[in-house]
């Protein structure tokens, strides 16, 4: 077993679950054995050796004042690091653990995003659950409580969720660095795979008693005080626990930003519009299908000029607002921005000047600012009156923004900045105990102590010229080291000239080193007053700074006051540079927009506006026509006016009239999600699912093509039922593109369904996607056409004109032969009179004749293709009405009695999965007789 300081690091690193320690040995932070390969490996440190007992370990190290980057990479990288201090005692010096940096308690960082811990709780008792449990099915669904806080900010976010979809949707909606999931969700490995298939950030197991009901109660009470959660709106005893649990793990880590957590905020489904994983994803709110942040919602209207004001859109943009009073109070201050260019302009360039005040605060209270950050604090302070300067006296005076400028507490505001102002040196250095921190004037005291160590200092300054003019000595300097201290230097050939109160301490090549006992007086005065200085400085800097961190909530209410103009006046910079409008809300349900755009694809192509109405008589739209026609734009577009009016932002449009929507619900295309097992197909009927299950009269839904990863008939059988169960049973307002056409018979059945189609114009057989969307359905896909649009071979795009003209008129399609095109092949058809293929026969779905002369299978493929194209048109058509009387039509009395059960059943009042699973019996039932 290791001795010294390799067997102190193995110690240490056993009492922490960290994957890596930094062990401070004097100057430097070492690590040891495993840690220092990985650290070498992570970080290109080089890797030496120690010795200790006959054995020889890795090692690795970095300076005492560079930990931080290197500590920061490892961290983002997923590592859980551990920090041990050194100190003095009276034996020499001690080492031990004094924090524990984690994803989620990472402070040092540059990143501008919020940086979230997250804790998830699920209903049930944790404590004395097994550790390899599994969750039973009773144990599967929710509620879940959760809780976010932002260390590097202080804010404490709270809420309880119904479903385990609700929960990954806020998760996605926050990414959490870190997430700490209870026991029973940790023991749920269905719903953690999806958490970390949705998140970037890390899982990370911690103590299960901290999530227990009376710890976590307690935690929340000694954070906030005993009547908060009550006052708040918390009633939810998972969402303390929650709390409670985030709280004991920032506390554990020795992050030192409790402090800075000061508020506890409650939030809810009820004010925020519902918007899954699945629709931020679809309609790239923070990032685009690719993963990439230009081409998003947010890289287009982010004009912010702070990194907190940046953070506030992204939230608003992903967590709209049901709250009426609080959009129209957004929109007022919106329009007063973007009609006050000037005072707009001027408001934002005094908003550039400002730092992060709400990570500021949390970098006071956790006594990691420096001289600096203190500077940056008493800089954003400053800026509190230019704010109101640049507001007073303009069309802003009377609008919201200058209601968000009065939530500061001014004089607590001006106190502070003077203090500082009067405290700190203008260019203090970067290391805290170096000195040169305040300025002088500040206190009394030190100002001796820096008189008096200046006054000893200049004496060795000049020591050097009063020696050659005394002595007569040349090449005479006086300097100091950290082996020698304080020397005079004289070069080899005066040498011997110096007087014989010098003493010799070391010769080198040209020159000797000298010391006398007046030079080691000053030198141990200058030690002395050095060290005063330092630890008084310090002292006086570390009062300074909890003075700073006591007024951690003012400057968290300036930071989020800068924040919310800056966001506002974002807002209406692009709506004023893009001719955005304000839309007119209103409780009536409906979503009427004249000349709508797409907030992204306008940036980018001459883009054709479009109107847009769904209403209480027009609910339902059926989106028809070609692929790459506009009908997903079209779409999409709708889902991101809605949003960004109920974000309380300027939308796309010569106007707009938004009814309030309390979800968003997206089905677009679907990837194989193959390595958990989930075809395209299977993302696409649980994407279904979820809208039919979670969707109220008061969502709007895009269903972007439904059925279409099937067979055809099963593909038009779901989305007939979907289509008849949102509009009879949900009531939502849709919008359905599809390219099902006989989808479109619907409108003439069902009241609030309607068709649309994106216009084409096609003349000489050549075609124009015009990107107009009109009422009515279109006639047909030009899928053909886009094929040849997309580069497809010209013999494929050809024989596939010549296959749809016989899928036009009903007739059978021949499958042309692979066999060699040579002389001998052409004899042999030619001798039996007709080329020999196969026939694919439309009604049973597989290649009929085989082996037999087109000429003989034609006639009768063709007669039984018609047939079943009859009998399908019958069956399609049977939920609307009644079938007319008809002549035996020659069918087996099992196909019969399927299509009587398909006439008989009710659409309207059949769940879906039952009559998705009617359907596969149907379908098992007709090729059993096949």
């Amino acid at each position: 077993m290791p001795t010294g300081i390799v067997g102190e690091f193995l110690d240490l690193k056993a009492e922490t679950d960290a994957d890596v320690l930094a062990m401070q040995c004097g100057d430097f932070y070492e690590f040891f054995a495993d840690d220092a390969e990985l650290v070498a490996d992570e970080l290109d440190l080089t890797v030496s050796q120690k010795s200790s007992h006959g054995s020889s370990y890795p090692m690795a190290g970095v300076p005492l004042s560079e930990l931080t980057p290197y500590m920061k990479a490892l961290v983002e990288r997923g590592y859980r690091v551990a920090v041990a201090d050194q100190y003095e005692t009276d034996d020499g010096h001690a080492r031990e653990i004094t924090r524990v940096v984690t994803p989620g308690t990472l402070l040092e960082t540059a990143d501008d995003d919020a940086r979230y811990l997250a804790a998830v709780v699920r209903e049930g008792n944790d404590r004395g659950r097994s550790a390899g449990a599994s969750a039973t099915d009773g144990d599967a669904g929710g509620p879940y409580g959760l809780a976010l806080a932002d260390v590097t900010t202080g804010r404490f976010l709270v809420t309880e969720v119904e479903t385990a979809g609700d929960l990954r949707a806020e998760l996605y909606r926050f990414d959490p660095a870190e997430v700490l999931p209870g026991p029973r969700v940790r023991n749920d490995d269905e719903l953690l795979g999806a958490v970390r298939e949705d998140l970037s950030g890390s899982v990370s197991v911690f103590d299960a008693e901290s999530f227990a009901p009376g710890r976590a109660t307690h935690a929340v009470r000694e954070q906030f005080g005993r009547e908060t959660a009550d006052s708040v709106g918390i009633d939810s005893e998972l969402a303390m626990r929650a709390a409670g649990a985030v709280l004991g793990y920032v506390e554990e880590t020795g992050a030192g930003v409790l402090a800075s957590i000061t508020r506890l905020t409650a939030y809810g489904d009820d004010d925020h519009v519902a918007v899954d994983a699945t629709t931020q994803r679809n309609l790239e709110l923070t990032e685009t299908m690719r993963g990439e942040s230009e081409g998003s919602l947010f890289e287009t209207v982010d004009r912010t000029v702070t990194a907190a004001g940046g953070r506030l859109l992204r939230e608003w943009l992903t967590r709209p607002r049901r709250d009426g009073a609080e959009l129209t109070r957004r929109l007022d201050a919106v329009e007063a921005l973007a009609s006050a260019a000037l005072a707009r302009d001027r408001l934002r360039e005094t908003l550039g000047d400002a730092y992060d005040l709400e990570r500021l605060a949390a970098r006071a209270t956790s006594g990691s600012a420096g001289a600096r950050e203190l500077l940056s604090v008493r800089d954003s302070l400053a800026l509190v009156p230019a704010l109101a300067d640049a507001v007073s006296g303009t069309a802003l005076a009377d609008s919201p923004v200058a209601a968000v400028l009065d939530r500061i507490d001014r004089e607590r505001a001006a106190t502070l900045h003077d203090e500082l102002a009067a405290a700190l040196a203008e260019d203090p250095p970067k290391a805290k105990t170096q000195g040169g921190l305040l300025r002088e004037g500040y206190d009394d005291e030190l100002d001796e102590l820096i008189a008096s160590h200046e006054e000893a200092a200049e004496w060795l300054d000049t020591l050097a010229e009063r020696e050659k003019r005394q002595y007569g000595l040349s090449h005479v300097t006086v300097d100091r080291n950290k082996t020698d201290g304080y020397y005079i230097q004289v070069g080899k050939s005066v040498a011997d000239q110096v007087p014989e109160h010098y003493r010799e301490i070391k010769t080198l090549k040209n020159s000797k080193r000298f010391v006398t006992d007046e030079l080691e007086e000053r030198e141990r005065e200058v030690l002395r007053l050095e060290e005063a200085r330092g630890e008084l400085e310090y002292e006086l800097f570390e009062a300074l700074r909890e003075r700073v961190a006591a007024d951690a909530e003012l400057l968290q209410d300036v930071g989020r006051a800068v924040a919310e103009i800056d966001a506002l006046a974002s807002l209406a910079t692009h709506a004023a540079g893009n001719d955005w409008t304000r839309p007119e809300l209103t409780d009536e349900r409906r979503l009427d927009v004249e000349a709508g755009r797409h907030p992204v694809v306008e940036r980018t192509t001459d883009f054709v506006p479009n109107d847009l109405r769904l209403d209480g008589e027009r609910g339902f739209l059926i989106v028809t026509g070609p692929n790459m026609s506009g009908k997903s734009t079209y779409m999409r577009q709708a889902a991101l006016i809605q949003l960004l009016a109920q974000a309380g932002s300027f939308v796309p449009a010569r106007s707009a009239t938004v009814g309030l929507v309390d979800g968003i619900y997206t089905r677009v295309g679907a990837l194989d999600e193959l390595a958990q097992g989930r075809s395209t197909f299977m993302v696409e009927m649980q994407e279904l699912s979820n809208i039919l299950h979670s969707a109220t009269e008061e969502s709007l839904v895009i269903l972007d093509e439904v059925g279409r990863g099937t067979a055809t008939y099963d593909g038009i059988s779901i989305a007939w039922a979907a289509t008849e169960y949102l509009h009879n049973e949900v009531r939502a307002r849709t919008l359905f593109a599809t390219h099902y056409h006989e989808l479109t018979t619907l409108a003439d059945h069902l009241p609030r369904v309607a068709n649309v189609h994106v216009a084409v114009d096609e003349r000489d057989g050549e075609v124009t996607f015009l990107r107009t969307v009109r009422d009515g359905p279109t006639n047909r896909s030009y899928g053909v056409h886009v094929a040849d649009l997309a580069g497809v071979p010209e013999p494929v795009v050809s024989r596939a004109d010549t296959v749809l003209d016989r899928l036009r008129e009903e007739k059978a399609i021949e499958a042309k032969g692979g066999g060699r095109d040579d002389g001998a092949a052409a004899g042999r058809d030619a001798a039996d009179g007709d080329t020999r293929q196969v026939v694919f026969d439309l009604s049973s779905g597989s290649f009929a004749g085989e082996g037999r002369k087109a000429s003989e299978t034609r006639s009768d493929v063709e007669t039984a293709t018609n047939g079943a194209r009859s009998t399908e048109s019958e069956a399609v058509g049977a939920k609307q009405s009644e079938p007319e009387a008809t002549e035996p039509s020659g069918l087996d009395p099992e196909t019969e009695a399927v299509l009587a059960e398909l006439a008989d059943v009710d659409v309207a009042a059949t769940a879906p999965v039952e009559l998705l699973s009617r359907v596969q019996e149907w379908q098992e039932r007709l090729d059993g007789n096949r």
